[in-house]
């Protein structure tokens, strides 16, 4: 990812992302899971430690121990662009350098159907938080070298995938047809409420970023189909947490 405004534009900022005591230093490597199964499921398989507990945060931080090397952070739920940005300026703070996102999101295509997996490529911003992060004519998108990595580790894992622009917004109840209709045949696979406002805040603070979208529900016939409670979302969701979990804990992963 293009080198980004990083901290310049911070000293007029009055309260900044910091590592805080008794809070651990991390290696270069965090997840961020909105779905609060997902998360519970992958701290359940890793073995997680919760280091925030009792805290008055907006999000549960966990640490997944690596070898004898720094641990990988584990973060969530989350829901929308201003928690997100939150969450990953905390892993950032604490020294994470690329950083993996799943989430959920509503499919804008016919042939992308519930349980499908997304790579978004870039983001249509409809959210307030992206602004704050200014990042110039920088192009917006996530991370090649990590989206490539998460092709191959799905492709060896035999697991289909799209990949794309996707739509964020900070309304999920104004989804309206027109702009169902309109991003659908833009070429836009889905609409969720994060990534937009990650990707600005992965460029600015000079960070890499890559996420994995698991379809919840459907939209481009203009009616509402969701897939919450089916179990090929659940094992989708699964399938994903554990993917992002093997990419985070590879020890060879290196820019």
């Amino acid at each position: 990812m293009e080198k980004g405004d990083s901290y310049k534009s911070d000293s007029n900022v009055v309260i900044k992302p910091t590592k805080e005591k008794g809070e651990p230093l991390l290696g270069p490597d965090g997840i961020m899971i909105a779905i609060p199964s997902a998360l519970q499921y992958i701290v359940d398989l890793s073995h997680a430690e919760r280091v925030n507990k009792g805290k008055a945060t907006p999000f549960k931080l966990f640490i997944i121990k690596k070898g004898k090397g720094l641990p990988c952070g584990l973060a969530g739920p989350l829901l929308g662009a201003p928690q997100g940005a939150i969450v990953m300026e905390k892993l950032i703070a604490l020294g994470a350098k690329r950083i993996w996102i799943l989430g959920w999101c509503g499919s804008l295509q016919q042939n992308i159907t519930i349980g499908d997996l997304i790579i978004p490529t870039t983001a249509l911003s409809e959210e307030g938080t992206s602004a704050h992060y200014p990042v110039n004519k920088k192009k917006k998108q996530t991370t090649p070298f990590l989206n490539k990595r998460l092709e191959d580790a799905l492709q060896k894992a035999n697991l289909p995938f799209k990949q794309g622009p996707v739509w964020t917004t900070d309304a999920l109840y104004r989804e309206t047809a027109e702009k169902v209709t309109a991003y659908g045949k833009s070429g836009y696979l889905a609409v969720e409420m994060e990534m937009s406002a990650l990707i600005h805040v992965a460029i600015y603070r000079s960070i890499q970023l890559a996420g994995l979208l698991i379809v919840s529900d459907e939209l481009s016939s203009l009616k509402w189909h969701h897939g919450f409670g089916l179990n090929k979302l659940k094992k989708a969701s699964r399938d994903a947490g554990r993917l992002l979990l093997s990419l985070c804990m590879d020890e060879n992963m290196s820019s």
